[in-house]
């Protein structure tokens, strides 16, 4: 006997227990051996993580893809594993180690640290993994994989993988190291990924200071050239000053130069278009060392880059040659040597007010890189890096996307990746970290540096070039976690080594992932893929959307608006929370995600749960000689021509990544169509007295077959309640196994065009007669009279035979016929035929009709004030994307209640005298 209610903590312990005696999610199952593979690799979450929305959304849509194609019969491999998370692991780990007031990273040494590192993730790491588990993954955790491999050993497979993919790039010339601009962290003392860099709006100043300039004998003119800038102590590493070409202001000065107020270094202006003459005063200093677009500038300028921080962000001027060169610094200047930057900044604004150098401040409020880790400000630093040319890589990768290899879906994201691949810039892939992949470098006493698999090999190396024995330094530095990343979907296969895994399951069929990392991740799997494979990772891309809150705003934990996925689970079921996620999933929008939608989604389950105890409780059990294509009765066999029809439905838009539409077919027919409809018109037969008794069992059968179809239609968005119903109704069936191992239903065969058209009438005109109710104001209580206008020997006939039911659902006094309408009564128009509603002494038509126009009349106002601020283009161009998205949505819901009033308005006024 079914539970009174349905359990969701319950039936998920106890669910995942079974998946996980049965190896349900295993891929090479003897029985698949000659199926068609279907691979899919989860973008690896970081060890440190914890479930949270958007984590929930790519997992949930992956989940559906795997069942939807493991229950058509495909040995399906989803490829679990974490990322090792460079920076973020470290963190934790050090404030761990400050937290036991234990010595810090520094004090203990590298090695120490690594293994702490370890002991950290054997601990704690794997969490997040469970919490997938939670939320119904179906990977083959048999197989799950770490970036870092099993113990970071060098013999490790992953390790191999990552060391033989550098060592291979440094001999092909594409990995290379250079000294260039990079995302410094200063708190971290490491470069960092665009990816970690949050643009953080802060109020500051924007400080103009003269430069003046000299004539060829280094004199001061007495004429100066201003420059605004918003980080004064930069000016230390000033190394030019840029104007436009065009900007006639400046044209005699280009050639010129400047003495550089307290360092005393001349430096010369020079014409480049990056100096915009609507900008600040049109003058740019350039510090080629600190900023970016200024190293470009230098370059084309040939300045030679001074930097003047050290790796703490503190001035750094003593014994420094390059800021010491050319340069009569004064006293004060050098002073400055070992300050913090901000601290700085204040001194320097201060020398330059006591100089008479400082024309005007200015309030400025402008985007300030900052970590999204450390939470600090990010400074360009000039350091020496490890970098990949990547040119010759994307160019493959932009060609196997021109060519179809690899599709995108949304197919509008291919343009992004085309924009950010033909302007690629060299990847800088070193980061100052001791967790992570150690780069396979090894360098002589005389700086000479040596590439190979093994210290072993770069020892022979070093020696021969030597020609005697040489002591070796390995490169302290690690790989950017987005270089173990990119190898994910072949690494994870055991590549380098040939395994039947790989020659399986590589190149895998469809990668899930975020819309924003379009670029660090997909991007880079695709050049590594093709350059290491010479074949696509993954043939179809599908890119997902952001998880919002309710209001349409990005969640953060600054805000308050963070939705835990794990809370809603607790109350309401992963199933509830899976659906949600699927049934918001619109290819190409963000999700407002409303915590009532999750909950309308647990009333869904819980409506299957009680409408199959219905079932239970009425005899509707499985029978092993019920066929559904033996049915004769017309409602039963209406029933399986809609199953049929949602079957399609939910596969044809599977197929083309259109979960939304899959979530909202498989939703019609479970709570309209069978909930709804078919449960509530078997009543009679399962439950009345004088019911023929080959009509009760096939109606019985028919409810029972249609269970297990809809367990299996939904089960790969609620895997849990689908799972549980399934082992309940199949309790007594041999052989039964498991829901995930069954069978995609195939129910073509079923559908049924006759029974369509005369069940289908009935319904319609029901929902027509209740909605005309409704919109009329017919007291919910009073029954009413039903006038079938005009109606042929069949239609009649059909009338007749449903006339009790009719009476019952549409709370009607009495069915008649007739020619022509009668006066006052409200039409309906249900496939073709005409019936109507005598509403005299029931409805004041003309009140009706007063209040219905007064409503319309609000509502075509109400849209004509949205249209006048979405044609602003003032509030366009200021509003957020959440708040045009909302004024969208707005106009939508008010065009929609505009035309049912209207609806209503027609059936009211448009009656035959």
């Amino acid at each position: 006997m079914m539970d009174k209610t349905f359990d969701p903590a319950a039936v998920e312990a106890r669910v995942s227990a079974a998946w996980e005696a049965g190896d349900a999610f295993k891929a090479g199952r003897p029985d698949r051996a000659d199926a068609r593979p279907f691979t899919i690799v989860i973008p690896p979450p970081n060890v440190t993580g914890s479930l949270h929305m958007g984590h929930a959304l790519n997992n949930t849509l992956q989940d559906i893809l795997a069942r939807f194609e493991r229950m058509r019969g495909r040995d399906v491999l989803w490829q679990p594993g974490t990322d090792h998370a460079g920076i973020a692991t470290q963190m934790v780990v050090e404030r761990r180690l400050a937290e036991a007031k234990e010595p810090g990273r520094r004090e203990i040494g590298r090695a120490a640290f690594v293994e702490k590192v370890w002991a950290w993730k054997a601990e704690s790491g794997g969490a997040i993994v469970n919490q997938l588990k939670r939320l119904g993954a179906s990977c083959d955790w048999s197989r799950e994989r770490f970036t870092m491999g099993l113990n970071g050993a060098p013999d490790d497979q992953m390790v191999r993988a990552v060391t033989k993919t550098f060592v291979d790039l440094h001999a092909q010339g594409l990995i290379y190291r250079d000294k260039r601009l990079v995302n410094w962290d200063p708190k971290f003392q490491t470069a960092i990924s665009d990816l970690e860099v949050l643009q953080v709006e802060v109020k500051g100043h924007l400080w103009h200071f003269d430069y003046p300039l000299v004539d060829a004998d280094g004199a001061e003119t007495g004429e100066v050239i201003t420059v605004a800038t918003t980080r004064p102590e930069t000016m230390l590493g000033d190394t030019a000053v840029a104007v436009h070409p065009d900007d006639e202001r400046y044209t005699h000065l280009v050639g010129k130069f400047v003495r550089l107020p307290l360092v005393g270094r001349l430096i010369p202006i020079v014409a480049d278009t990056y100096s915009d003459p609507e900008k600040g005063t049109g003058a740019v200093k350039i510090t080629p060392a600190h900023d970016f677009n200024d190293f470009e500038v230098g370059r084309r300028a040939g300045c030679t880059p001074i930097n003047i921080l050290d790796a703490e962000a503190r001035i750094s001027l003593e014994g420094n040659a390059a800021f010491l060169a050319g340069a009569t610094p004064d006293p004060e200047a050098l002073a400055l040597h070992g300050l913090d930057r901000f601290a700085a900044r204040k001194q320097v604004v201060t020398l330059m007010e006591a100089r008479e150098r400082l024309r005007l401040v200015e309030s400025n409020t402008h985007a300030v890189p900052h970590g999204d880790r450390s939470n600090v400000v990010i400074e360009p630093y000039l350091t020496d890096q490890w970098y990949v040319n990547v040119k010759p890589l994307a160019e493959r990768a932009l060609q196997a996307v021109r060519d179809g290899q690899t599709r995108f879906v949304p197919d509008n994201y291919e343009k992004t990746f085309f924009q950010w691949l033909e302007n690629i810039e060299p990847w800088c892939i070193s980061r100052q970290l001791w967790w992570g992949h150690q780069i396979p470098v090894w360098y002589d006493e005389e700086g000479g540096f040596f590439v190979a698999a093994s210290e072993a090999e770069a020892q022979a190396q070093a020696d021969a070039k030597h020609g005697r024995p040489v002591a070796l330094t390995r490169d302290e530095d690690v790989l950017d976690t987005w270089f173990s990343s990119a190898l994910w979907p072949f690494s994870t296969l055991g590549w380098p080594d040939a395994t039947p895994e790989l020659a399986r399951h590589y190149p895998t069929d469809t990668l899930v992932t975020g819309k924003d990392i379009i670029f660090f991740w997909v991007a880079r799997m695709m050049m590594l893929g093709l350059h290491v494979t010479d074949r696509v990772p993954f043939s179809t891309v599908y890119l997902h959307t952001l998880v919002r809150d309710a209001a349409g705003a990005k969640m953060s934990k600054s805000k308050g608006n963070v939705v835990d996925p794990l809370g809603l689970i607790e109350l309401y079921g992963a199933d509830a929370l899976r659906f949600t996620l699927a049934a918001m999933a619109a290819q190409g929008r963000d999700i407002k995600l409303a915590v009532n939608r999750v909950e309308g989604y647990r009333n869904f389950a819980t409506k299957l749960w009680n409408a199959s105890r219905f079932a239970e409780i009425n005899g509707c059990t499985l029978r092993a000689d019920y066929r559904p294509e033996t049915a004769t009765d017309p409602l039963n066999r209406w029933a399986l021509g809609e199953a049929a029809r949602a079957v399609a439905e939910v596969t044809t838009a599977l197929d083309a990544y259109r979960f939304n539409d899959a979530a909202a077919a498989a939703y019609r027919f479970v709570w309209n169509i069978f909930c709804d409809w078919y449960v509530e018109l078997a009543k009679p037969v399962l439950q009345g007295e004088n019911v023929d008794a080959g009509v009760r069992a096939e109606t019985q059968g028919t409810v029972a077959f249609l269970i297990d179809q809809i367990a299996k239609l939904l089960h790969p968005f609620m895997p849990f309640l689908t799972e549980e119903l399934w082992g309940i109704k199949g309790e007594d069936v041999p052989g039964r196994g498991l829901l995930a191992l069954a069978s995609w239903p195939d129910l073509a065969a079923l559908n049924d065009a006759a029974s369509e058209a005369e069940v289908g009438w009935l319904v319609d005109l029901v929902s027509e007669i209740r909605s005309a109710r409704s919109e009329t104001g017919v007291p919910a209580g009073a029954q009413i009279p039903l006038v079938v206008i005009g109606a042929d020997d069949a239609l009649r006939a059909r009338a007749t035979r449903w006339s009790d039911t009719l009476l019952r659902l549409a709370r009607l006094s009495e069915i008649g016929f007739a020619d022509a309408a009668p006066r006052n009564a409200v039409q309906l128009l249900v496939r073709g035929s005409v019936a109507a509603l005598p509403l005299e002494g029931i409805v004041d038509l003309g009140a009706e009709v007063a209040r219905l126009t007064k409503e319309a009349a609000k509502a075509a106002t109400e849209i004509e004030k949205i249209d006048a601020k979405l044609a602003n283009a003032d509030f366009m161009a200021r509003a957020p994307d959440e708040i045009v998205d909302e004024q969208h949505e707005r106009r939508a819901a008010q065009a929609s209640r505009l035309e049912k009033i209207t609806e209503a308005l027609t059936r009211l006024t448009d009656q035959t005298p």
